[in-house]
């Protein structure tokens, strides 16, 4: 895919089209790492965050709270 740099207020920038934004699995907000490696190319990686232990403990908890009746049936 050929993209353009062009100047975005007093940077420059690539646009991102809705189809590309798709096949990366990017949304607005969502954080990129920036590499620029030997030669000058630069590569881009998406950062997916991580949930905490807490996280994924409440969201068990409240799956289980929903859906344990069904749950138990199913064990």
């Amino acid at each position: 895919m050929v993209k353009t740099i062009t100047k975005v207020g007093n940077s420059h920038g690539v646009i991102f089209d809705a189809a590309l934004m798709d096949l990366a699995h990017l949304k607005m907000g969502d954080q990129v790492n920036v590499e620029v490696h030997a030669g000058g190319t630069i590569t881009m990686t998406p950062l997916r965050p991580v949930p905490s232990a807490a996280e994924v403990t409440l969201t068990v908890r409240e799956v289980m709270k929903d859906y344990g009746r069904t749950m138990k049936r199913l064990a």
